[in-house]
């Protein structure tokens, strides 16, 4: 189990590696764009298990955009401290 800081710090290792097997990577690769459709995907999918699948469901859906979100703030450049400010 890692925590929503703990997460950020390994896919921010990860993206600095530059390791073309990281999933991370080859996610950031792909771009803006790709990471969006990650998102909107996951969200849809956090929405029908939450409606329809089993608590424990949800919870990997939630886990899953977590990711992706993430993934998004290092394409993006953001820091934990600029989400933060704004929760």
């Amino acid at each position: 189990m890692k925590t929503f800081e703990e997460l950020f710090e390994e896919l921010s290792k990860k993206a600095a590696a530059g390791d073309p097997n990281s999933g991370t990577v080859k996610e950031l690769n792909k771009g803006t764009h790709f990471i969006g459709k990650k998102i909107v995907e996951e969200a849809a999918e956090v929405w029908m298990a939450a409606k329809f699948e089993t608590d424990d469901d949800t919870a990997l859906e939630i886990s899953q955009l977590l990711y992706h979100l993430q993934v998004m703030m290092i394409d993006q450049k953001l820091t934990l401290e600029d989400i933060y400010k704004k929760l």
